[in-house]
């Protein structure tokens, strides 16, 4: 289907003063500040979910460092809990810049949302933003024991919350009930990428991405670490997994192929693709109707999951 028109215009919005500049043509600091001044901070009313009480907490890391996490606890609770991973290339992004969709999923789903500001890339490259994200997870577990664990991110936190539940497969100790895969980044080759049908997206682009992985991972030879090359890793045992992708991003197609890989190696999936959407529309739930309706489907669609509701494999209903 065509872009979306809320969506188109507020491109075309952007766009009226002349090409954006690209955050690879930025230093590191200018491209958090733009992704700061375009993200929806939290509302001093709280917003549609005004009665999720937020409140921030650090955490020891395990080579003794410090960090922070927002805990998002709703009015009506149901047992379960979030560890929610930012996106943002490993690079952009905090707790403020995703504090309304840990809001709307802390509401929908009656759980308490831990999103983790793990330390980001260039100054912490890989794994350290990768074994913070263990840290909040376990953190997590120990705090609210007995609940259903949900690991979930969107875009380079997506790729981190994989990565992450492969990890716990490995350990054991951490017991998850699922996975919310939000238009990950999987394959860091960017092939899949260059080859989709919009290369440059609308708000990403292949370029980007490198960019990204450049400063995440700035050792080539690292990228093919299964961490790392999450489509070409064993995906074998995860746990049931909602994955999201949106129609026009270049991460679109390697999201479908994980998808598919997953389905293969035996894990339960549910896909919600994006129609009409471009990347980072779970973060446009007040402003584009569109990303909010996909938003509260793939929101749904992890509650069917965590009811155990069946689950069917398949091209389309994956």
């Amino acid at each position: 289907m065509p872009l979306d028109r809320i969506l188109r215009n507020l491109i075309t919005w952007q766009r009226a003063g002349g090409a954006p500049l690209p955050a690879r043509e930025m230093t590191v600091e200018a491209a958090r500040e733009k992704y700061r001044a375009n993200a929806w901070r939290p509302r001093r009313d709280g917003g549609p979910h005004a009665r999720v009480r937020a409140a921030d907490h650090a955490i020891g890391t395990a080579d003794g460092a410090s960090i922070l996490c927002r805990v998002y606890t709703p009015e009506a609770d149901s047992g379960r809990v979030i560890t929610f991973l930012h996106g943002g290339g490993w690079v952009l992004g905090d707790l403020d810049s995703h504090d309304s969709a840990c809001r709307m999923m802390a509401a929908s789903l009656g759980a308490v949302v831990v999103s983790a500001d793990y330390r980001r890339a260039p100054e912490f490259p890989y794994p350290t933003p990768l074994r913070d994200a263990a840290d909040a997870a376990r953190w997590t577990s120990r705090t609210f024991p007995g609940r259903d664990h949900v690991i979930a991110g969107d875009s380079a936190g997506a790729h981190m919350a994989l990565g992450l539940a492969m990890q716990a497969r490995e350990s054991g100790d951490l017991p998850l009930a699922a996975l919310l895969l939000v238009y990950p980044p999987v394959d860091p080759s960017l092939r899949i990428a260059a080859a989709c049908e919009h290369p440059d997206g609308y708000l990403l682009s292949v370029d980007d991405m490198a960019w990204h992985y450049e400063l995440y991972v700035p050792d080539p030879r690292r990228r093919r670490e299964p961490l790392v090359d999450l489509i070409n890793a064993d995906l074998r045992g995860l746990p049931p997994t909602v994955l999201a992708t949106a129609e026009f991003d270049p991460l679109r197609d390697e999201g479908a192929e994980l998808a598919e890989r997953l389905c293969a190696a035996g894990v339960p999936v549910r896909y919600v693709p994006g129609p009409g959407l471009v990347h980072g529309y779970f973060l446009m739930q007040e402003v584009v109707p569109a990303a909010a309706a996909c938003a509260r489907r793939v929101v749904q669609e992890l509650d069917a999951v965590l009811r155990s509701a069946p689950v069917r494999a398949g091209r389309g209903e994956r």
